[in-house]
């Protein structure tokens, strides 16, 4: 049994081929195209369509160096169905090291979008339609916004069994029960079928190793429970499912002294940061309300009153063992850091 055809933009890409294309999506004031680069693998073999897709933020580059490992190895192939492979969709914020298009709205909040719409809205319309709505499951490669850092983690609907399982597959120490945006590329998604991972990890306009490290190796878990890559003995360690977060913010303006890292288990009552004036004094303290995980933080040390310093996920069970999971995860990925280069 043959794979079923696949068309897009008018590309016909037959089963057993590997096509790279670019996907019009806009012009230039020069009348230049606008492209999304597109790389599509086709097995003979039926199995499932998967896309993997990065920077929709424009300047959230970890995902694109993530694709690219995973495809520009000689030894990838493609064992069944097919794999769609989008490392840039947000181009313009590409190449302006922008978060947002040039008409200064969100991609990831224009969706579906419109064919007819502003400028975000063609682009997403064009990426959903021609892409993501052909696509059983997708991988969605984020990171955290400028000047702010995220532990690797997968965000995902986990009421569907499906789906959690699948990010929980994926290999990173936390996955965060999240909820779907108005506006975002995994609503619209919902509305094709197509099932969602969001991956977070890292800072934007700056490439993280360990993120980049546990992106790659998280899209390859995906595949390869799908029959997609040749399967590995490597058992992946174990992961924490978050069932709540929150962001705490700054209750004064100042310079603040961070008192917390990524990863580090909090306890309610514990001082995460003190916020100084320029004149050395502390005006005040930000402090932890209930126990749980530092899953993100401010990098930048100037905050506003009400700005968002930490990013705390709450679990149902004990915080050692998910400080152990990460730790596990830091020593497989990172050998070179805990003393294993040769392992």
């Amino acid at each position: 049994m043959a794979q079923a055809p696949l068309v897009i933009d008018g590309n016909e890409i037959l089963p057993g081929t590997n096509v790279k294309f670019e996907l019009p999506v806009a012009k230039l004031y020069t009348d230049s195209d606008v492209s999304l680069p597109i790389h599509v693998f086709r097995s003979k073999k039926p199995g499932p369509t998967i896309f993997i897709s990065a920077a929709i933020h424009g300047d959230e580059l970890n995902g694109i160096e993530i694709i690219r490992r995973v495809i520009s190895n000689p030894k990838f192939k493609v064992l069944c169905g097919t794999l769609i492979a989008v490392p840039i969709v947000n181009v313009y914020g590409v190449v302006n090291q922008s978060r947002y298009m040039p008409d200064r709205r969100d991609l990831n909040r224009s969706f579906p979008g419109s064919a007819k719409g502003s400028l975000a809205s063609r682009v997403a319309n064009k990426f959903l339609t021609e892409i993501v709505s052909k696509c059983d499951y997708g991988i969605d490669l984020h990171t955290g916004a400028i000047h702010r850092s995220n532990l690797p983690q997968i965000r995902a609907n986990l009421k569907d069994e499906e789906t959690n399982h699948l990010a929980q597959l994926f290999g990173v120490p936390v996955v965060l029960n999240a909820d779907i945006l108005e506006g975002s590329l995994r609503e619209a998604a919902s509305h094709t079928k197509t099932k969602v991972l969001l991956y977070e990890a890292g800072e934007a306009l700056r490439f993280d190793e360990f993120s980049i490290r546990a992106g790659v190796k998280g899209v390859k878990n995906i595949l390869r429970h799908f029959g997609m890559l040749r399967k590995n003995k490597q058992k992946n360690p174990s992961c924490a499912v978050a069932n709540s977060s929150k962001w705490y913010r700054a209750n004064a303006s100042g310079i603040f002294n961070t008192k917390v890292k990524l990863g580090d288990k909090v306890e309610k009552g514990d001082v995460l940061a003190e916020i100084g004036s320029p004149y050395g004094n502390v005006i005040n303290k930000v402090i932890a309300e209930k126990n749980g995980i530092i899953i993100g933080q401010q990098n930048i040390p100037l905050v506003q009153e009400g700005e968002a310093m930490f990013h705390i996920a709450f679990f149902s069970e004990e915080d050692d063992d998910i400080v152990e999971h990460i730790e596990n995860v830091q020593e497989q990925l990172l050998p070179e850091l805990s003393g294993g280069l040769d392992q």
